[in-house]
C-alpha cells in the first residue's frame, strides 16, 4: 500500500511540475526580432510606434526593436519637432530598442546630427538598412494606424 501511495505522489508531483513548465514556456514566447518603417509626420502613426514598442517589449523583454525613419519620420526624433521626446528617451533605455534616422533624408531635409534627440542613431540609407534587417531575419512592420 505505502507504494502505491508514494507512486501516486510521485505521478501528482510530475503532473505539476510539467503543468508549470508548459505554463512558463507558454508566458514567454521565444524572442524575436523586429524593424519599424516609419515616414509619416502624423501624430497617429508616431504614437502608434511607440505603442508597439511598449506592447512587444511586455510580450517578451528580450524582443529587439529598430524603428527606422526616414522620409517625414524623421520628425519623431528631431529635436522641436517631436511630440514624444520623453517616451522616446524612456524607450532607449531598454538595451533592446534603436532609433535610427536615415542621413539620406538628413541631408534632403538639411537636418543635422546636433538637431536628433539624444541617442538617436543614423543609419546611410534608411530603405538600405530595413532591406538589411530583413536579410538577417528581422521582421518588418511599416507603421500606419
Amino acid at each position: 500500500m505505502k507504494q502505491i501511495l508514494s507512486f501516486a505522489c510521485l505521478v501528482v508531483l510530475m503532473i505539476g511540475t510539467t503543468a508549470a513548465w508548459m505554463q512558463s514556456q507558454q508566458a514567454q514566447p521565444k524572442p524575436y526580432k523586429v524593424a519599424f518603417d516609419l515616414t509619416s509626420s502624423d501624430p497617429l502613426d508616431q504614437k502608434a510606434v511607440m505603442r508597439w514598442i511598449k506592447e512587444v517589449s511586455g510580450v517578451n523583454p528580450k524582443n529587439e526593436m529598430e524603428v527606422v525613419m526616414y522620409g517625414r519620420g524623421l520628425d519623431l526624433v528631431v529635436s522641436g519637432k517631436s511630440t514624444m521626446a520623453s517616451d522616446i528617451a524612456e524607450a532607449m533605455k531598454m538595451t533592446n530598442v534603436k532609433f535610427n534616422a536615415c542621413a539620406i533624408a538628413m541631408k534632403n531635409q538639411q537636418v543635422e546630427k546636433s538637431q536628433l534627440l539624444p541617442n538617436v542613431g543614423i543609419v546611410p540609407d534608411g530603405i538600405g538598412e530595413l532591406v538589411a534587417k530583413q536579410n538577417a531575419g528581422w521582421g518588418y512592420i511599416k507603421v500606419g494606424h
